[in-house]
């Protein structure tokens, strides 16, 4: 079995690929995109954190994906030095440990299905202002015509998807 389809930096993507894949396992599967008004969320236990801090990042935004509800929900983040899948309890008390209020996380809960329906990437976001990309691409073809990224992440905007903290996240999923 071949591993799922990953690039560093372009979580959204990866995600969306996952999304599809049968493997990820049976029940119902969210997208959740990961940040807060002010775009900087820490995370714990993730690839790209030193060592000596436990993985800590601050990232702007992050894309994971859950199948499931209740005791047998799981994540997949393809990010984490956690694994895949980890059961969705214990990601996030590994992931969002102890964060202080500015870095708190905060979730955009999208059904796969519309996840991989309305997400568009052209990859803008990841470009310098001369054009040149800031990290390199993916090798398979940008999701698009077009780019809805931001959109997903205005999280000044309440609009449906569900937007939720970590604990209406956990009377949702977990």
């Amino acid at each position: 079995m071949s591993d799922p389809a990953y690039c560093p930096f372009y979580c959204e993507e990866n995600i969306w690929h996952l999304a599809a894949d049968p493997r990820v396992g049976q029940g119902q599967r969210h997208v959740l995109l990961v940040s807060n008004p002010s775009h900087r969320v820490a995370l714990w236990s993730q690839r790209s954190g030193a060592e000596d801090t436990g993985g800590l990042v601050v990232w702007d935004y992050h894309v994971i994906l859950t199948c499931g509800v209740g005791s047998g929900a799981v994540v997949w983040d393809l990010d984490t030095t956690l694994g895949a899948p980890v059961p969705l309890v214990a990601y996030l008390r590994e992931t969002f440990r102890g964060a202080p209020e500015p870095f708190l996380p905060m979730f955009r809960v999208v059904p796969a299905d519309t996840f991989r329906d309305r997400f568009r990437s052209d990859r803008r976001h990841m470009l310098d202002d001369d054009g040149a990309f800031i990290r390199p691409p993916p090798p398979w073809p940008a999701i698009g015509p077009g780019h809805t990224l931001e959109a997903w992440l205005d999280f000044e905007c309440n609009e449906p998807p569900k937007l939720v903290d970590l604990r209406g996240l956990v009377a949702l999923l977990g």
